[in-house]
């Protein structure tokens, strides 16, 4: 499935010598983003602000744009229909890494070992998604495309496929054991050993955002996104404390991510 998502968006990005005859009758866009993530996952506390904003990275990525709007094969404008001159399909490779760590109300105070566990204990998880969604923009981007500093904003929708690659550590030692763990990741949890992992994966992902364009030129857009994704596992962070046992560890994985992006059309 992997290789069939991937062999699709490379379709979509044009490197087939007969994507000029697939996709008949569109136009393409391609671009760059780049921008701060945020990781809500089981390091630190939920809903602290610490914690939100001291779990971070940065992502980035290049996509793509089914126009359908325009035809780029004859310079000229697709039979007008609602769908044509309010959606667009959006192809997406990107990657983004974060250093995650406990911040919250567990790691102050008075001094104790589990504090002292759960400050020593720091992970990352990098993560390479691919994927679609589709745009909707409420205005008309035959408007949009005819005006110079006009915006364009949109609402979206999609899924990805992800690999992730977790891991997890303590400056006091290895994990696993009393002396080093905090004794909620030393349960046993979803067949695993212990309630950490050090390993990678794959897990699809739901994705929603919201942005707008803004109109530098004919062929140039400037965009800006704010993203959530949801992830459909636990694990994608390296944590996943036994939820039969910790109610608390009750959602997986999520991020948000805000980028900026650069677009340019195809002729």
């Amino acid at each position: 499935m992997a290789k069939q998502i991937i062999l699709l968006l490379l379709i979509s990005f044009g490197f087939s010598p007969d994507s000029n005859a697939q996709f008949g009758g569109f136009s393409h866009e391609i671009g760059i983003i780049a921008g701060p993530v945020a990781f809500q996952s089981d390091y630190g506390e939920r809903h602290d602000l610490s914690t939100n904003s001291g779990n971070t990275g940065i992502g980035i990525g290049i996509i793509h744009y089914l126009n359908f709007s325009y035809k780029a094969e004859c310079n000229c404008y697709t039979p007008e229909t609602y769908f044509n001159d309010h959606f667009k399909l959006r192809s997406e490779l990107s990657y983004n890494k974060t250093e995650l760590e406990h911040f919250g109300q567990w790691t102050e105070g008075k001094p104790s070992l589990g504090k002292e566990q759960l400050k020593a204990m720091t992970g990352s998880t990098a993560v390479t998604n691919i994927g679609m969604q589709l745009e909707f923009f409420p205005w008309s981007i035959r408007d949009f495309t005819a005006r110079t500093g006009s915006l364009g904003p949109f609402v979206s929708l999609g899924g990805q496929f992800s690999y992730y690659n977790a891991e997890a550590s303590s400056t006091l030692g290895p994990l696993g054991t009393p002396l080093t763990t905090f004794p909620k990741y030393l349960t046993p949890t979803d067949g695993r050993p212990y309630g950490f992992s050090n390993e990678g994966g794959t897990v699809w992902s739901v994705i929603s955002s919201v942005g707008t364009r803004y109109k530098l030129s004919p062929l140039r857009d400037l965009m800006v996104d704010l993203r959530f994704q949801y992830f459909f596992s636990n694990w994608v962070d390296g944590l996943n404390p036994n939820p039969e046992l910790y109610k608390e560890n009750k959602a997986n994985d999520w991020l948000v991510w805000f980028n900026v992006g650069y677009i340019y059309y195809l002729q």
